[in-house]
């Protein structure tokens, strides 16, 4: 079977003799070619030769092609530095009161340079994998993440425990779902294989289960929506520990559920049973970055082995991959799934 295949039949619990794996590691396949992250998100060619020579070199099958945090807080007006072998990062917000979000212009995203840089990435890594190698076009951040750049972290945390700001809230929410949903629309148009974005300060370690279900699974709900209406599946991330909210993040009709390692994945694997695929979750840095080989097999072994019932397994670590991962680590990971069930 092509990697393609691979997922898509992961991600419809088919009975596939091994998992697929599928690397969030855009930091260290950038490093392992040569490029710093300031050439790496300025030049779409130099994205996807990081991916052409990591998959030649492991042989994985899907590639998550990731930029930074910070590309659409950027495209609205968010401060960004740009470190020249970090990921980007927002340094402060765009508006400073909340009621400021009934003054923010809409952006044409499709005239965003980074935005582009991005787009032509992932059409010149489909092109050159066809239907070999799955491509998920990752597109920042969900409208709750984005929300929390454009007002600050801080201060938006503060903002949603006064129940007098829920009209004012939503307002900036619904203004950054516009910006989401219309990179999840460009995206589409590529030839990804899979949409996903990312929502960690959504997760429990910042927000409550309640906050969750009133100001963050809607629009989650709405990047699914927008995704299947192009034809796409759809990925979730979320950091952190989500018991939880793993019901919630299930119902947003994601059909994969992308998930860190504090997460427990036996739990994981019941909240979305039939519902969607489990991506993950190994730890990147205790287990793949600082670990030894025979760690990251035997770690990958017991997630293979609790998803032998349902074969709904994408393997992957639970969130980025850091650059200085030792490269027999990565080995031991696919090793271990090439074994199958």
């Amino acid at each position: 079977m092509t990697g393609c295949e691979k997922v898509r039949a992961a991600l419809r619990g088919e009975a596939i003799a091994a998992p697929p794996v599928m690397l969030h590691n855009f930091m260290m396949a950038a490093a392992e070619a040569g490029v710093t992250m300031a050439e790496y998100r300025r030049d779409p060619e130099a994205i996807a030769r990081v991916f052409i020579e990591s998959v030649e070199r492991y042989g994985y099958d899907g590639v998550v092609v990731d930029i930074d945090t910070a590309t659409l807080a950027e495209a609205l007006g968010v401060p960004v530095a740009h470190p020249g072998d970090e990921p980007a990062l927002a340094t402060g917000p765009r508006i400073h009161a909340l009621a400021e979000a009934a003054d923010l212009e809409p952006v044409e995203l499709g005239r965003q340079e980074r935005i582009q840089v991005w787009l032509e990435a992932v059409r010149q890594l489909k092109r050159h994998f066809g239907e070999e190698v799955y491509v998920r076009g990752n597109c920042d951040q969900c409208p709750f993440a984005l929300a929390s750049l454009v007002r600050g972290a801080a201060d938006w945390m503060m903002d949603l425990m006064d129940e007098a700001n829920e009209e004012a809230a939503h307002r900036l929410l619904e203004y950054c779902a516009g910006a989401t949903v219309e990179f999840i629309e460009l995206m589409a148009g590529t030839g990804a294989d899979m949409i996903s974005n990312g929502d960690s300060p959504a997760g429990p370690s910042l927000i409550s289960p309640r906050l969750y279900r009133a100001f963050a699974q809607p629009y989650e709900r709405r990047c699914a929506e927008a995704a299947h209406r192009a034809g796409l599946p759809y990925a979730l991330h979320i950091c952190g520990k989500t018991e939880p909210i793993l019901e919630e993040m299930a119902a947003t009709g994601a059909d994969a559920l992308e998930l860190d390692s504090l997460t427990e994945a036996r739990r994981a694997r019941d909240a979305m049973a039939g519902r969607a695929a489990f991506i993950g979750n190994l730890d990147p840095t205790a287990v793949l970055a600082l670990g030894t080989p025979d760690a990251v097999e035997a770690k990958a072994r017991e997630l293979i082995d609790l998803f032998r019932g349902s074969r709904r397994l994408i393997l992957n670590a639970g969130c980025a991959i850091a650059a200085n991962t030792p490269p027999a680590n990565i080995h031991a990971l696919i090793r271990a799934a090439r074994e199958g069930y």
